[in-house]
């Protein structure tokens, strides 16, 4: 007997096969046995899709679930759109500030980072000025860059007052107080806030020996009625507010103090030799060019016994001092510091001569500077 061919199933395989059908025949011939029965439809269904799982290329099921896939891919992007965003703003940053990747491929930076680095105190001479740095032009924010003072002490913390001992038959405590007076006389006369407006430098003078009258007469002079001769810059830093202000608050200082025994006994020398350095705006608004004047000062004080010499006890004598101005009208003899701009009008004497470091300390103001209005070799 023939199997009708609607006895196939939805996929086009018999759902009986003919040994169960014969089977099926011998059986009702014996009046045994039940018709097999035709596989449901949700059981030829599981039957399918195990078939074709089987068929799939080996490690189909050994990736992740999709929704993980599609969870990790949206992650990637957005990690890709990050990296953009940080790409775009590097670039962004580089076409306003192309110096800070110019400055790193060049070796400037660490240079920068070097130059920043502070000094160990100065205990002797130099024996040789201090070495080139990147001709930077100091700012508003950064006074002191491109000068070799970016290394240097901050104002008072750069005036280092030595171990005391005993000098010239002076004790050992008489020689600690003369030192920390010279410390106090150079912070009012050179760091003092008051002094540096051109208030009197009255904590400087009042450390001097009033018994000095003559010197003390001479000295207040130089403030009342300044000249040529008797210039106050030579022992005081001072600018008029209504030209000129100092940028920010430091004032960096180098230098070293010692003492030696004096001319006679009974007296003590305290010898000083500290360069300042001062950067300065004019006082007009909007004002952006920074200035600096560079001053260094050479100052023998001298402390005697009382029992010995007409002297006053714990004040001081102006035994002998230098002073070199550098970036200061040269002649221009009123008591204040006149730093020349780039936009001022030329006026004096031109500078000439071999340009001079003003931050070489290696050599003595002794040893003497160009005659006449010298050029500096930097600021």
């Amino acid at each position: 007997m023939a199997k009708n061919s609607s006895d196939d199933n939805d996929e086009g395989t018999p759902a009986v096969s003919d040994e169960e059908w014969a089977r099926f025949l011998e059986q009702a011939q014996a009046g045994a046995g039940g018709a097999p029965q035709e596989p449901s439809a949700r059981a030829r269904m599981v039957t399918a899709r195990l078939r074709d799982e089987s068929a799939q290329p080996p490690g189909w099921r050994t990736g992740p679930a999709w929704q993980e896939m599609q969870g990790r891919g949206r992650g990637k992007r957005r990690l890709k759109a990050a990296a953009a965003v940080v790409f775009i703003a590097a670039l962004a940053l580089i076409a306003v500030r192309p110096e800070l990747v110019i400055d790193r491929v060049t070796g400037k930076a660490e240079r920068d980072h070097k130059a920043r680095e502070p000094l160990a105190a100065e205990t002797a001479r130099p024996s040789a000025p201090p070495a080139a740095v990147d001709p930077d032009r100091p700012t508003l924010k950064e006074p002191f860059k491109g000068s070799p003072a970016l290394q240097w002490a901050d104002g008072a913390a750069g005036i280092e007052v030595p171990e005391a001992q005993a000098a010239g038959g002076m004790s050992k405590e008489q020689v600690a107080d003369a030192l920390e007076k010279a410390k106090q006389f150079l912070v009012s006369a050179n760091l003092d806030p008051a002094t540096l407006r051109g208030e009197r430098p009255a904590a400087a003078l009042d450390l001097l020996d009033p018994k000095l009258k003559d010197e003390l007469d001479r000295v207040e002079g130089t403030l009342t009625a300044p000249s040529k001769e008797n210039d106050p810059l030579h022992l005081f830093t001072r600018v008029k507010p209504a030209e000129l202000k100092p940028v920010g608050e430091v004032v960096k200082v180098r230098g070293r103090m010692w003492v030696e025994p004096g001319k006679e006994a009974g007296q003590a020398n305290v010898l000083a030799d500290y360069t300042f350095v001062y950067p300065f705006v004019k006082a007009k608004p909007g004002a952006e060019e920074v200035e600096r004047t560079i001053v260094r000062r050479e100052i023998t004080f001298s402390v005697a016994d009382p029992r010995k010499w007409q002297a006053t006890a714990g004040k001081l004598w102006l035994e002998k001092y230098n002073v070199d101005l550098a970036n200061s009208a040269c002649d221009v003899y009123d008591g204040f510091l006149h730093p020349t701009f780039a936009d001022d009008a030329r006026s004096g004497p031109a500078p000439s001569g071999t340009p001079v470091d003003p931050y070489d300390r290696s050599r003595t103001l002794d040893s003497g500077g160009p005659e006449g209005c010298g050029s500096l070799s930097r600021t």
